[in-house]
């Protein structure tokens, strides 16, 4: 059940942030060149959208972040398994618990040394230069979204242990579109 949650969290949190950035910029580049329009100006130019630029690049690295950690729990990310694929069983099973461990490993270090440095930073007066919100809100994407990613590295390798099965990703595959089978469908309607 809290798996559900955080698993839903996590992609309202990357599609909510991703398309709040992307109407973001439409909107600012809409500003851009309406304002260059006479009968427009008047009514266009008191909006500052200079800060937009600036929410934009934090709201799309918020969602590398996290997006990564979504990648490793869904099987997205792109992986070199040639050589382990050739290895008989057991080798193959190590190898690739070692690989998702050192992924974990390598992430918990990352999230640790981002946690430091958000700590460091909150004890600062330091500031985004637009929006002028505290920088450690910024850089707190860097120890949450590596703690997650850490976690769902360890949630892997935990299943991979007991079923010996990695999260593959389906590219045919669309949530919410339901596909006929082969055969049915434009072929039955010619018989």
């Amino acid at each position: 059940m809290l798996l559900r949650i955080l698993d839903r969290l996590e992609e309202i949190l990357i599609a909510t942030l991703m398309a709040a950035a992307t109407l973001l910029i439409f909107v600012a580049v809409m500003h851009r060149y309406l304002i260059g329009i006479p009968l427009l100006y008047p009514i266009l130019f008191p909006i500052n959208l200079s800060w937009a630029q600036e929410l934009c690049i934090y709201m799309f690295v918020w969602v590398a972040k996290f997006g990564a950690a979504y990648g490793v729990r869904t099987g997205i990310h792109v992986g070199v398994d040639v050589v382990v694929n050739q290895l008989k069983s057991p080798w193959k099973n190590t190898i690739i618990l070692f690989g998702l461990l050192c992924g974990a490993f390598f992430t918990v270090v990352i999230g640790t040394m981002g946690a430091k440095f958000v700590w460091g930073l909150m004890h600062t007066d330091q500031v985004s230069p637009d929006l002028e919100i505290p920088s450690w809100i910024v850089y707190l994407c860097i120890p949450l979204g590596s703690y997650l990613m850490c976690f769902r590295f360890l949630q892997v390798a935990y299943t991979y242990f007991r079923t010996g099965e990695l999260p593959h990703h389906d590219h045919a595959r669309v949530e919410g579109v339901e596909v006929d089978e082969p055969g049915v469908g434009a072929a039955e309607v010619t018989r």
